[in-house]
């Protein structure tokens, strides 16, 4: 059994140095949605990864560059780490206690735009390399790096890289952008993730907003249109009414209910952590909350715009309705087929005037949860956490699990530094640092483990 006492000890040592490498990387906007600092961040990571010795080189898409690097090492065999460098849009600004971009540590915890989701976990893997080099002069295995900045947008252009660069990215195994623990303090391992259709509804009735009064009894309502629209994809039943939506719906295995059984409950802290009541469909907790959340395809809104939204009163008929609406989609749904499932639904319910727009979409993808190299990550947390980390069979997010898990054909694992309060994707995303430390010497294990195999 290798020992890692040294190596830990040398993570211990490093970690104020690799929290103010978390800070300079936060720091740095790089904001896909919006196109904010993307070059220039590509450029920051290339050079963190140059530092450690790695052959890099920053690759164009058709939409943000793509970050490559590779370092050889004891041995051929090779992992490789899929991250991304781009974070969600930090607004509302007025909801963060600390600038989003001004990463600041207070009570055990750091929190900026990006210390989670996705810099962070980045930072986790070049730290526990850093560990394993105080400690030897070379890399127990040839380790690559893809680090993409667009996956906050759906990786629209990912697919066709990792298509076009297979044999760049080849290797024996990966591990996933994202991991972390459960409420308990537990290493959580998902071995997959659903995929997405995401798309926005547009609503026209007009070209000029008219004054309620004039036209509120003889003009189209945009913002009715579209809400008439909505109400035909999903029932009170929270059955989605779309036409054979469901067709390609595989239900979980008798493995994969197993695995989710063994899952802690869950329902207190949800309705702690985010003030709700009840769940729907009058799901109370246990296995069946457990399988509904991960193992049912939705139909989310997730957003709504139209007429006048401001303080007081203003009797406006608005010409144009706008809705953001993401379908989750869970093994063998295509996000393709159910766009064109949608605009087929609408245009039979007589709404074939509400223009869809494609946002983004990715299928879901899955490894067996018995894969030997998820095995050896989910035993490696062992001397960490005090125990194996927990299997989700699959996740509720999304990501391009897919493009690499179809193109590569190799396993991929999660192991990382979130928990369930990070606030990933809203304001005062933090990591706890403890949970950061962990993380580090989780992935020292992985890649020591992964060489010795």
């Amino acid at each position: 059994m290798l020992d890692f006492a040294s190596i830990d000890d040398a993570v211990d040592a490093q970690l104020p140095n690799q929290l103010d490498n978390l800070k300079r990387l936060c720091a740095h906007p790089s904001i896909a949605a919006q196109n904010v600092g993307m070059q220039a961040c590509a450029e920051l990571v290339a050079g963190m990864l140059e530092a450690r010795g790695f052959e890099t080189s920053i690759m164009p898409t058709d939409g943000q560059p793509v970050v490559f690097g590779e370092r050889q090492g004891a041995s051929d065999r090779t992992l490789l780490f899929y991250n991304h460098y781009d974070v969600q849009p930090p607004e509302p600004l007025e909801l963060w206690e600390s600038p989003p971009f001004e990463p600041e540590i207070r009570d055990g915890k750091i929190y900026g735009r990006g210390v989670s989701d996705d810099k962070g976990h980045l930072i986790c893997r070049l730290a526990a390399l850093d560990a394993i080099l105080a400690q030897q002069d070379e890399l127990p295995c040839r380790v690559k790096f893809i680090v993409e900045g667009e996956e906050e947008i759906g990786s629209p252009n990912l697919p066709a890289f990792v298509a076009q660069n297979e044999d760049l990215l080849g290797a024996d195994a990966w591990v996933w952008e994202f991991g972390g623990v459960d409420h308990h303090g537990r290493s959580v391992q998902s071995a997959g993730l659903r995929g997405i259709c995401y798309v926005e509804l547009v609503a026209r009735t007009g070209t000029l907003d008219a004054h309620s009064g004039l036209g509120g009894g003889i003009f189209p309502n945009a913002a009715w249109r579209l809400t008439w629209a909505l109400a035909t994809l999903k029932g009170p039943d929270e059955r989605i009414r779309i036409p054979g939506f469901y067709d390609k719906v595989i239900p979980p295995t008798a493995r994969d209910l197993e695995l989710l059984a063994e899952l802690p409950e869950v329902a207190d802290n949800y309705k702690e952590t985010y003030g709700i009541q009840d769940f729907i469909k009058g799901l109370s907790g246990g296995l069946d909350l457990h399988r509904e959340e991960v193992f049912t395809p939705t139909c989310t809104i997730c957003g709504l715009t139209s007429g006048y939204q401001g303080p007081g009163t203003k009797t406006v008929l608005p010409a144009e309705a706008r809705a953001k609406v993401d379908f989750r989609l869970v093994p063998d749904q295509d996000p393709s087929e159910v766009f064109e499932l949608l605009k087929a639904h609408l245009a039979h319910e007589g709404f074939d005037d509400i223009e869809v727009q494609w946002l983004g979409g990715e299928p879901p993808g899955r490894t067996d949860p018995d894969d030997p190299f998820l095995q050896m990550v989910v035993e490696s947390a062992r001397s960490v956490y005090g125990q194996p980390q927990l299997i989700e069979p699959i996740a509720g997010g999304s990501g391009p699990v897919h493009a690499f898990i179809s193109h590569l054909g190799v396993p991929v694992a999660a192991a990382g530094i979130g928990h369930p309060e990070g606030r990933v994707h809203a304001p005062n995303e933090n990591v706890v640092i403890d949970n950061f430390t962990k993380g580090i010497k989780h992935t020292v294990r992985i890649i020591m483990n992964f060489a010795q195999a």
